[in-house]
């Protein structure tokens, strides 16, 4: 496979690996649901949430870090730096990771709101899984630095399998034997048991990566034995750099996602403010944690798994002068990801009600709303990813933490203001607030980039055309979907003909408007096969 074809390919798995894992945690969402009950699961959400601040700071950044430092010696063919740069940051994993770890098994209670301490057992069960996070992060990052996806993403699906089946039954074990009267000791302890399949999930995972990292330690040794490069890097200056490249992305990371946890911690404590009830916030916002955002990830995870197959390969030919191949390979990764967060959003926007009522029937019409209203989040989270990624790839990490910085403060202020104002709002103005945060972050980085690579979005082939067959096919979906549910009264047979309906009328529509070629098209993931779709349906003569 040429070097132009790397990156669709390694896209590609991690979009496959992403997709699928991503619809695994969305399927158990609906009988953890069903075993916890509203509040048990804005328990778990609280939980979570934190939980996610905290892997930020010891482990979630620690992949792109590895992969971007790694790659950039390996391009240069410095062998033993980059396997003294995955000793190291093996280490630093395991510092961070396990002070973070014990941060949070005793620290919960300082830092969950007030009126949530009955998330604190349930954080104090993930604690250990920061620890194994860390470590699981360095060795993924080595592998994507060596241009190697599919190792992750196979630990992704089997982490993601263990981690639903796990958090089901221990939920319900733990309901069943301590808190068989239900109230409010089922939602603790049901919250506890979820958690503790997220542990089992991840060390599963790194069971995984370590199997794989033996099978290929003797490639590894080969190539260090290959190493004609005479300066070896001290640990020290190793340390250096893994600790000047990790804490900004560190700390942009924390920031793009810092917002999830900020934002349940102010929502928690104005509506509070307002008098309204501890359970009717947890239940509101587990509608928002643990409905609305898991389907609105799915899409997301592409632009994640994207922006993660970028980096590298972007940190190679930025250390190597090469800038016009960089701007094609975030011109093509864009667009790909575009090509699918597009038509997305306008399925979600369109469809909300058929899918929140298929997928959580538990869930009540607030998700829904939420779904139609917050889905266009995905497109513009999409675009500060990727472009997020770029500018921590060419060593600008500190761009991409000062414009993160600046959209977190504005998200932060809008959202105060409009719960005060107008608490009727209430979690919309979480919604509306996270929007806020994706549109500016993404606009600022784009400026960025400009700045630093020239870069200039394709903005017709990027936007227009995806947009307009998107449209297009937006109005198929509904006619279908609402035609056949009146026909049948059947929801679930109904959504599934009119998705496939509109993947299909997205594809065709997208080539009628693009004009895309044959060749073209065979440069998407998964291209061969649609073309010989498009054939079939004599769109490809």
């Amino acid at each position: 496979m040429s070097k132009k074809n790397t990156l669709i390919k390694n896209a590609s798995i991690l979009m496959i690996a992403s997709i699928i894992s991503r619809i695994i945690g969305l399927i158990y969402r609906r009988p953890l649901g069903a075993v916890l009950g509203s509040v048990g699961l804005g328990y778990y959400g609280y939980a979570s949430n934190l939980y996610s601040i905290l892997l930020l700071i010891s482990s979630y950044s620690i992949p792109m870090a590895v992969s971007k430092i790694v790659s950039e010696r390996l391009a240069l063919k410095q062998y033993k730096n980059a396997h003294k740069v995955f000793k190291g940051a093996l280490l630093y994993a395991v510092l961070v990771g396990g002070v973070t770890a014990l941060v949070a098994f005793f620290g919960g209670g300082i830092l969950l709101p007030a009126n949530q301490q009955n998330a604190v057992p349930a954080l104090q069960v993930l604690a250990p899984t920061i620890f194994l996070s860390a470590i699981l992060g360095v060795f993924r990052g080595y592998f994507q630095a060596h241009h190697t996806m599919t190792p992750t993403s196979i630990s992704q699906i089997a982490e993601q399998i263990v981690n639903a089946v796990v958090s089901v039954l221990a939920a319900w074990i733990l309901i069943k034997n301590l808190a068989p009267a239900g109230g409010t000791d089922a939602a603790v302890y049901g919250a506890m048991g979820g958690t503790l399949g997220t542990g089992a999930g991840v060390l599963t995972g790194l069971l995984f990566m370590l199997f794989v990292f033996v099978l290929n330690r003797p490639v590894f040794g080969r190539q260090t034995a290959r190493d004609r490069h005479r300066r070896e890097e001290s640990y020290g200056e190793v340390f250096q750099i893994i600790f000047f490249m990790v804490t900004p992305i560190i700390f942009t990371t924390f920031i793009n996602n810092a917002s999830n946890y900020l934002d349940s911690y102010i929502y928690s404590s104005v509506q509070g403010m307002h008098g309204i009830a501890a359970d009717s916030i947890s239940a509101a916002y587990g509608e928002f944690s643990n409905y609305y955002l898991p389907i609105i990830n799915i899409p997301l995870a592409m632009a994640s798994a994207s922006a993660s197959a970028l980096m590298p390969e972007v940190s190679s030919r930025y250390a190597t002068g090469s800038m016009k191949e960089a701007n094609r390979q975030i011109n093509q990764t864009i667009r790909l990801t575009m090509f699918i967060c597009i038509p997305a959003t306008v399925g979600l926007t369109v469809l909300a009600f058929p899918i929140m009522g298929v997928l959580f029937p538990s869930a009540t019409v607030l998700a829904s709303r939420l779904l139609m209203a917050g889905a266009l989040y995905v497109i513009f989270t999409a675009l500060a990813t990727i472009t997020g990624s770029v500018l921590q790839s060419i060593g600008k990490q500190k761009v991409a933490l000062i414009n993160a910085g600046i959209a977190l403060v504005v998200n932060l202020i809008v959202l105060t203001i409009l719960l005060l104002i107008f608490p009727q709002m209430d979690i919309y103005g979480v919604m509306l607030a996270n929007i806020l945060f994706s549109v500016i972050y993404c606009v600022m980085n784009g400026v960025a980039l400009r700045k630093y690579l020239g870069h200039r979005n394709e903005l017709r082939k990027t936007y227009v055309e995806p947009l307009v067959a998107s449209a297009l096919m937006g109005a198929v979906a509904a006619a279908v979907y609402y035609g056949l549910f009146h026909l049948t009264r059947r929801p679930f047979i109904s959504l599934v003909i009119a998705v496939l309906v509109a993947v299909l009328a997205y594809l065709v529509l997208y080539v009628i408007v693009s004009r895309t070629t044959e060749e073209e098209m065979l440069r998407f993931p998964m291209g061969s096969k649609l073309v010989k779709v498009l054939r079939m349906i004599k769109v490809y003569r």
